[in-house]
């Protein structure tokens, strides 16, 4: 009866620690974050949807110089997508240049530019207000976003591996080399 009774008890406190222990092995903490899509309902759970992926994540706006940018991203999302790349896009009005009303901001992006990567609910992308997601990315690239269009690569182990500013474009340049190489490991 005892040795029962030792196995029940074994079994109920592996039972009760595997969701834990399980969970963490899942995500990465960087990508414990959870958003709402851009004009929709829907939310993007990062863990479950970029687990293994590699990830370039772009604070946008869609009344800045560089909104043109959308064309290149949404190239670069079509060109390596199959290959592993998702992007993510942060619309935000940290820099003055997002509309107010989310409805204009689906606009630019899904009809001017057609963009079918994600793009998130307008949030905060720097300063003590940035959403969590933020924090966590200039916490680990030592580098803070300077101005819209921004764009942080995180490798498929959920580790930010490089950042570059405004300028640099999607396509051509270091950003789609070190694209390249992420999706090569």
């Amino acid at each position: 009866m005892k040795l029962i009774s030792k196995a029940i008890t074994i079994l109920s406190l592996t039972l009760a620690i595997s969701p834990f222990s399980f969970a963490t092995e899942q995500c990465n903490n960087i990508l414990d974050f959870e958003a709402k899509k851009l004009r929709s309902s829907q939310t993007v759970n990062f863990c479950e949807q970029y687990k293994n992926k590699v990830l370039l994540v772009v604070n946008t706006a869609s009344e800045c110089g560089f909104t043109p940018q959308f064309k290149e991203l949404e190239a670069m999302y079509k060109k390596y997508k199959d290959q592993g790349l998702e992007i993510v896009g942060f619309p935000s009005d940290s820099f003055f240049q997002e509309h107010d009303d989310e409805k204009e901001t689906a606009d630019v992006c899904y009809i001017n530019y057609g963009v079918t990567f994600t793009m998130l609910s307008p949030s905060k992308v720097r300063g003590s207000d940035a959403n969590a997601f933020y924090k966590q990315l200039e916490a680990q690239a030592d580098r803070s976003v300077k101005w819209n269009f921004f764009k942080y690569l995180i490798d498929k182990n959920g580790k930010v591996v490089d950042s570059w500013n405004s300028r640099e474009k999607p396509l051509g340049g270091e950003l789609e080399k070190a694209v390249v190489a992420q999706l090569a490991k």
